[in-house]
Order: C-alpha cells, then sequence, then structure tokens
C-alpha cells in the first residue's frame, strides 16, 4: 500500500491525501505505533486526513467502536497472528466502511 504521487488533487476525482496522512499511515506500517488509522474526507480541504488513531495495544473491538454510525470512513487496521508454523505475523487491511442510507418516500 502505498500514497506515492497522491499528495496533490487527482486529476480526476480532485481529491488529495494530505501530508500527515501519508505520515501516520507509515507510522503504523514501519514503527508500529498505531493499530489503526483512521481516515475521513475533508469536503472543504477536498483531501484524505486523518479522523483517529489507536495505540499498539488497541483491539479490534476499539477500532470496530471508533467508526461512525451514519458515515462513511476509510481505514487501516494491523492485524496481528500467530500462524500454525508458530511464527509471529502482522497483516495490514485496508477497510472501506460504508453505511447505507434508506430514504423513504410518502
Amino acid at each position: 500500500m502505498s500514497f506515492r504521487g497522491l499528495s496533490r488533487p487527482n486529476a480526476t476525482s480532485g481529491m488529495g491525501v494530505a501530508d500527515h496522512s501519508k505520515n501516520t499511515f507509515m507510522e503504523l506500517k514501519q514503527k508500529k505505533v498505531h493499530r489503526y488509522v483512521i481516515f475521513k474526507v475533508d469536503e472543504k480541504k477536498r483531501e484524505v486526513v486523518v479522523e483517529k488513531t489507536g495505540g499498539p495495544a488497541e483491539s479490534y473491538d476499539d477500532f470496530a467502536a471508533s467508526l461512525p454510525e451514519n458515515d462513511c470512513r476509510y481505514a487501516v487496521f494491523d492485524y496481528d497472528f500467530v500462524t500454525s508454523e508458530n511464527c509471529q505475523k502482522s497483516k495490514i487491511f485496508f477497510i472501506a466502511w460504508l453505511v447505507s442510507f434508506s430514504l423513504f418516500y410518502m
């Protein structure tokens, strides 16, 4: 996963990625200082910004509780696990949190 080339708004979408967002992701990936990072789209700035980070001791349940009920977000979660060969491993998952809205007209 890489944010290379995304600091400026994309010609197609007009959306960019804030430098702080890229740096925070790299902290999660390389330094393991975050368990998860939740990103949101800042419509005024037209860029993806960090909304919240979770410390290394936080769980998936902590992460899930941090997601909004009525709004969409993007996130990365660093999942630690042990293989059947007893090796400690880690995988980073990209998550698109999408909330469907139902509108009823009478």
